[in-house]
């Protein structure tokens, strides 16, 4: 019997609500783990990560099509903000942002992206998450609504 066979990479950003730095070292990365748990549990390989103190990076290389984008990123969403609440991580509740950005590279590309996000302490003390983010769609050409980005503080 055939199967469907893939190889997707996928690059996701979350940012913290009121982009708040409520992403602490002292828990930073036992929530990598966590989330890198979830990825593990739904069958795709996680390939780099790292949570700055208002948005996270990671990168997915996705091999089972059994579970939309949109689900995937509720579910690590979802968990990983009563994996912070329950730990008592925060003062007061932790949520994401509504919201994401997901972009797509070649294989060719996979080495860079892991290193770019295995660098984000160093990049972001150079370029600030707005600017970064809006280079992103403006690289991949993705038109978008200044209404509806995430909430950017300078």
């Amino acid at each position: 019997m055939p199967n469907t066979y893939s190889q997707i990479y996928l690059q996701f950003i979350f940012v913290v609500k009121g982009r708040e730095n409520l992403i602490k070292e002292s828990f930073r990365e036992e929530l990598q783990k966590y989330i890198t748990g979830i990825i593990q549990n739904k069958g795709q390989k996680l390939l780099s990560i790292y949570a700055n103190p208002d948005h996270i990076h990671f990168f997915v290389s996705f091999k089972k099509l059994d579970i939309s984008v949109s689900q995937f990123v509720k579910e690590i969403k979802t968990s990983s903000t009563s994996f912070i609440n329950e730990k008592r991580f925060v003062l007061g509740r932790f949520h994401w942002q509504e919201g994401y950005g997901c972009f797509s590279y070649a294989k060719s590309q996979k080495d860079t992206v892991v290193h770019y996000i295995e660098n984000q302490k160093e990049h972001h003390k150079k370029e600030n998450f707005r600017t970064e983010y809006l280079k992103f769609l403006k690289v991949f050409e993705i038109e978008y609504d200044e209404r509806y980005l995430f909430e950017f503080y300078d």
